[in-house]
């Protein structure tokens, strides 16, 4: 079990502190995003813009904030995760896996070989080439997957990985390469999507929402955030679901006890989301049931990654970041080609009617975590007339546990601190092949010209 240490009132109160000028941070953010329309246009999201402000501000530049503030920052981060992770299949009616093969399939097949591929690349790359010139560490190569598809809440989670496999900087690294995706993915996606619109390949684009619209939305469209069944008088309805969150990073806790007895490295929220799955599966069996609300979930899980982007992007290890810039550079170069690359050969290739819908949101969640992909898609599809949503939505239960932030993420530093990146990155290699071969004898890959067929 973790190695408890006491919490005297000066730490809790320097840590209360903390948390509040990430408040601040965060206001700021959303101060700016109202009176800098570009922002609003390319969904710079204000958790990122407060964060640059609050790096901005730190020992790194203007030096206003305190290096003991942003060492609070950093540590906040890596603990925040697993409160965005822990009720992520908590609450979830999971589809039967016949009902939804046929539909998500394909964003299965995205996602799964976009992850693999994402690996291969570095991981070669860094055994032929930045090791040899640089000196890299071996685990530079798993920091896109761990930080594109996974974004910001990944990365810093994958901290105390890191650090237990020798590579403590690994984590501020990811930041930065997150920090590249998201901004890539908007921007390339977008531009995709104009592309594609004046080739006459969208099915409901109307141009009007890529506009910086205002964030305030007018009263009509206003949305309840959450949900409460249960009375006041016996329990507040958010700390009801903060308590099975809470339960669930319990169950993490101790299972990560286990598997730390065989695996060392395996960081706590990927098991705190098994924890929650365990939680779930408990409460459906019983008439508590029907006080589990999946918005209220959601909305903590939401005040949680907010908090960890503004944390993460704002605590950033400048220094390290340049250490390392020319393996970086160019592997987010060649990372940017290679998801453009898989938009354009397998999206045609895989998807039948409406592939860019389809592909755009996959090509998001690849680049910039799920939320951006759902940004492109909105874009590209303004009202989710085509199947693009519903099919990435049944997807989630198949791939997001697993791939692009998921325990499969959290597995590949260990795989390339044991069996090296040579090993890793032809076994991704033949990965992406044998899901190819797959997806052809399964008749989901099929020339665009039979599709259109």
């Amino acid at each position: 079990m973790p190695d408890l240490q006491p919490i005297d009132g000066d730490a809790l109160e320097s840590l209360m502190l903390a948390v509040a000028g990430l408040g601040v941070l965060l206001l700021l953010g959303v101060l700016l995003r109202a009176v800098v329309p570009v922002l609003r246009r390319f969904f710079i999201p204000a958790a990122l813009v407060g964060g640059v402000i609050g790096l901005m501000f730190g020992p790194y530049a203007l030096d206003v904030i305190p290096d003991s503030i942003t060492s609070t920052w950093s540590g906040i981060a890596g603990i925040l995760i697993t409160v965005v992770f822990a009720p992520m299949l908590m609450g979830e009616r999971l589809p039967k896996v016949k009902d939804a093969a046929k539909e998500a399939a394909p964003h299965v097949f995205y996602s799964y070989f976009s992850s693999f591929a994402t690996v291969a690349v570095p991981a070669l790359l860094t055994v032929f080439l930045f090791t040899p010139l640089f000196g890299t560490t071996p685990l530079f190569s798993t920091i896109f997957e761990v930080s594109w598809p996974g974004g910001h809440g990944t990365a810093a989670g994958m901290e105390e990985a890191y650090t237990a496999l020798g590579w403590a900087d690994g984590s501020s690294v990811a930041l930065g390469s997150a920090t590249a995706g998201l901004i890539f993915g908007i921007v390339a996606g977008m531009i995709m999507i104009n592309i594609a619109a004046r080739k006459g390949q969208l099915a409901n684009y109307t141009g009007g929402s890529a506009k910086a619209a205002s964030d305030v939305l007018p009263e009509s469209e206003a949305h309840v955030e959450s949900r409460g069944r249960l009375q006041r008088a016996s329990l507040d309805n958010l700390a009801f679901h903060a308590s099975l969150v809470a339960v669930a990073i319990i169950i993490g806790f101790v299972l990560k006890h286990f598997v730390d007895m065989v695996i060392t490295g395996v960081p706590l929220f990927p098991l705190a989301m098994i924890g929650g799955l365990v939680v779930h599966l408990v409460i459906v069996r019983t008439p508590a049931q029907e006080l589990v609300d999946k918005a209220t979930l959601n909305s903590i899980a939401g005040v949680a990654l907010d908090f960890l982007v503004v944390s993460a992007v704002a605590s950033l290890s400048l220094p390290v970041l340049i250490a390392n810039w020319q393996a970086l550079t160019i592997t987010l170069v060649a990372m940017a080609i290679l998801s453009v690359a898989i938009f354009y050969w397998i999206g045609p290739r895989i998807f039948g009617k409406d592939w860019v819908e389809n592909s755009i949101v996959n090509f998001g969640a690849m680049t910039g975590v799920v939320s951006i992909g759902l940004v492109l898609l909105r874009a590209a599809d303004p009202n989710f007339k085509t199947g693009a949503f519903r099919g990435f939505a049944l997807r989630a239960p198949f791939a997001s546990p697993f791939v692009g932030g998921g325990l499969v993420t959290a597995m590949f530093p260990i795989a390339v601190a044991n069996w090296g990146n040579l090993a890793v990155g032809i076994g991704c290699a033949v990965l992406c092949t044998l899901l190819i071969g797959v997806a052809m004898a399964t008749g989901i890959w099929k020339r665009p010209a039979a599709r259109e067929r």
